[in-house]
């Protein structure tokens, strides 16, 4: 194996990024929630665009959340705080809430 042939492999998943794909069904199911709240109060676009703008701060915003976390916790047990903040902190979360609110406002809209 040559020398560049060996750095390769060690800087191999030196960059790598979680998938994104295996949400478990409590967080499936905290994001049907959430989403349904959004979308029962008619505020799918301004979430949408909120979320979409707020991409890129997706794991500054999950610190953000466990800061107050104190306040979630009026409208939400511990337990979902807990799994809302480690959800928000992966890479691709934030595409499963934006396509679960677009489907439940398609629903809505009929």
């Amino acid at each position: 194996m040559s020398r560049i042939e060996r750095l390769r492999a060690t800087f191999a998943y030196a960059f790598a990024v979680d998938s994104g794909v295996d949400f478990t069904d409590q967080e499936r199911a905290l994001v049907e929630r959430l989403s349904r709240i959004v979308v029962r109060r008619r505020l799918a676009a301004p979430a949408l665009m909120a979320l979409e703008s707020a991409r890129p701060l997706s794991f500054i915003g999950s610190q953000f959340l466990a800061f107050f976390g104190p306040l979630l916790n009026m409208a939400f047990s511990k337990s979902e705080t807990d799994l809302l903040i480690r959800l928000l902190e992966r890479r691709h979360s934030l595409d499963l809430v934006i396509d679960t609110i677009n489907r439940q406002e398609d629903e809505r809209i009929g």
